[in-house]
């Protein structure tokens, strides 16, 4: 709880039920799907153990951010 309220709902005016359940809906995915956690070697909680972790090269490679909440979180991936 702790962390969605720091993160998103402390970030922006909520307008009702509607619009608090799709922020969760949101951060929950952001969350689990996509935000590194310490406890787990910087991966996230639903990253598949056996897959192998891509290691960044030195070469210059094009990033893609996506924003996530209206621009209060960004994800940043490497771009195809």
């Amino acid at each position: 709880m702790r962390t969605v309220r720091a993160e998103a709902t402390h970030r922006m005016l909520v307008t009702g039920p509607r619009h608090l359940r799709a922020v969760l809906d949101e951060h929950t995915t952001h969350y689990n799907q996509h935000r590194p956690h310490r406890a787990r070697n910087l991966q996230a909680p639903d990253h598949d153990d056996g897959a192998p972790v891509p290691v960044a090269g030195f070469a210059p490679v094009r990033i893609r951010r996506r924003t996530v909440l209206g621009g209060l979180i960004h994800e940043y991936e490497r771009a195809a």
